[in-house]
C-alpha cells in the first residue's frame, strides 16, 4: 500500500509547479470532476446547466473513478472543481503538497461506502482475523480505504497479513462477483450489487459508534480560487439551489438524478437515501466548516501516519479550508 501512495506523492510533486502556471490562464471553460454511480443533488444543476448560467462559461463534467484521480488531475491543472472528493484522498494530497483547499462540504455519505465479505466466506466480525492472508480490494487512499483500516484495526486485524490489493471500484465489484476476493470495499453502485452477494464486516450504525465518520469535499485548486473567487461562490450558491429543489421536488428531482449518475431510478433513490446533503447556513457551523472539517482531516492523517501510510502529517490543516467562499454565497 505504501509503495503505490509514494508513487502519487512523486507524479504530484512534480506537477505541482504545472498547475500554478496554469493559474494565468482565462477561463472560458470550467471543468469540475465527478463519479458515475454516486447520485448526488447538484446533478439536477449538472444536468439542466444552472452552472453554465451562473457561472457565464461552459462547465465540463469528467467522471472519474477516485478522489486521488480527481487530485491528481487538479495538481496537474485538469481540473479547476472536485464536486466529492472524499475527505480521506483530499487530506493526503494536501499531506502531499498539492495546491488544493476545500470551499465546502460535498455529502456526508454515512453507509454509502463499506466493506462486503463474499457469500461463500465464512467470516464475519467475531472471526474478522481470518482474513489475514486472504485478498481483500479497495482503492486506495479514499475514504473507503480509511474506514477499511478503521475497521480491521477495531476488530483486531493485522492489517499487514492481509493481501490488501488497490482495485477501481467497478474492478472490485467484477472480481467480487467472480469470487476473486474474500472482501471488496467500495461505494455506489458497486457497493450496491457486492451487497447482493455477500454482508457488510460493520454496518454503518456500528461504524457510527466507533466514530469512523464519512463525507465528501467541495475542492478547487488554489490558482482558480484566486483567480476567480465570483465563479467559485457562485458554484456553490448554485449547488445550494439545487439542494433545496431536491427537498422541495423529490419527484421531479430524482429521475433526473438518476440519469445523470448513470444509474436506474431505484438504484439511484437507494444511493441518495443515504445520503445527507447541507446548505450554507449548515455549512458555515462548526460541525462543518467552521471547525469540525479541518480537525477531521487532521485526524485522517494522524491516522495513516501511525498506520505508516505516510511519513508524517501536517500540524495543523485549517490553511485547506476556506469558508469565505460560502459566506460570500447567497
Amino acid at each position: 500500500m505504501r509503495k503505490t501512495f509514494a508513487s502519487i506523492l512523486v507524479a504530484g510533486s512534480v506537477l505541482i509547479a504545472t498547475a500554478e502556471t496554469v493559474a494565468a490562464a482565462s477561463h472560458e471553460k470550467v471543468t469540475v470532476a465527478y463519479f458515475r454511480e454516486w447520485p448526488t443533488a447538484n446533478q439536477v444543476a449538472q444536468a439542466e446547466k444552472w452552472y453554465d448560467e451562473a457561472l457565464g462559461v461552459t462547465v465540463e463534467w469528467r467522471p472519474f473513478n477516485t478522489g486521488v484521480e480527481m487530485a491528481e488531475a487538479m495538481v496537474a491543472g485538469e481540473v479547476d472543481i472536485a464536486y466529492s472528493m472524499g475527505v480521506v484522498p483530499f487530506a493526503l494530497a494536501v499531506t502531499a503538497g498539492a495546491p488544493i483547499k476545500v470551499v465546502g462540504v460535498a455529502v456526508d455519505t454515512g453507509g454509502a461506502d463499506n466493506c462486503v465479505i463474499y457469500k461463500k466466506e465464512a467470516i464475519d466480525r467475531a472471526n474478522a482475523h481470518e482474513l489475514e492472508g486472504r485478498k481483500v480490494a479497495v482503492p486506495l487512499n479514499t475514504v473507503t480505504h480509511y474506514k477499511m483500516l478503521r475497521s480491521l484495526d477495531f476488530l483486531g486485524v493485522d492489517v499487514a497479513k492481509v493481501e490488501v490489493t488497490d482495485m477501481s471500484p467497478h474492478d472490485i465489484d467484477d472480481a467480487f462477483l467472480r469470487g476473486e476476493l474474500a472482501m471488496g470495499c467500495s461505494w455506489g453502485g458497486p457497493l450496491r450489487r457486492m451487497k447482493g452477494q455477500g454482508w457488510e464486516l460493520l454496518s454503518a450504525n456500528e461504524q457510527d459508534r466507533l466514530g469512523i465518520r464519512a463525507f465528501d469535499v467541495i475542492a478547487v485548486t488554489n490558482a482558480f480560487a484566486a483567480e476567480h473567487p465570483e465563479m467559485v461562490t457562485g458554484f456553490l450558491a448554485v449547488t445550494d439551489r439545487a439542494i433545496d429543489y431536491l427537498d422541495d421536488e423529490p419527484e421531479a428531482a430524482k429521475p433526473v438524478i438518476a440519469e445523470a449518475a448513470g444509474m436506474t431510478p431505484r438504484e439511484s433513490e437507494i444511493v441518495l437515501s443515504l445520503f445527507d446533503f447541507y446548505t450554507r447556513d449548515d455549512q458555515l457551523t462548526e460541525r462543518w466548516m467552521g471547525g469540525g472539517v479541518q480537525t477531521f482531516l487532521k485526524e485522517v492523517a494522524d491516522f495513516f501516519e501511525q498506520q505508516g501510510e505516510i511519513d508524517a502529517a501536517l500540524d495543523d490543516y485549517s490553511a485547506s479550508v476556506d469558508a469565505s467562499f460560502y459566506e460570500k454565497a447567497d
